[in-house]
């Protein structure tokens, strides 16, 4: 008697979470509507809304809203680590 062998299909998920369980899209969605490209003129730049001093100051260069959302993740793990998520008042309980 033969087998058939029925491969499911793996479906990935575009969200990421930091090793805390920070759900950095999440975070995005709250602070810029998603758009990791963001710059209102307000003082805030990028999809998790850094001020270019907390940018700089945890391993950002350039600006937050030329940078990669990768490189935004990488820098707010940064933030995450020395400020927990209080840097995000609102959209931090959302991720």
């Amino acid at each position: 008697m033969g087998g058939a062998t029925v491969l499911a299909p793996m479906v990935l998920g575009t969200a990421t979470a930091s090793a805390d369980g920070m759900n950095w899209d999440a975070v995005a969605a709250c602070e810029s509507g998603g758009n990791w490209a963001i710059n209102t003129g307000n003082g805030y730049y990028g999809g998790l809304q850094f001020t270019l001093g907390t940018w700089r100051a945890n391993g950002g260069s350039g600006s937050p809203h030329l940078a990669s959302r990768d490189e935004q993740i990488r820098v707010a793990e940064n933030v995450l680590r020395s400020q927990g998520r209080g840097a995000w008042p609102v959209c931090g309980r959302r991720g």
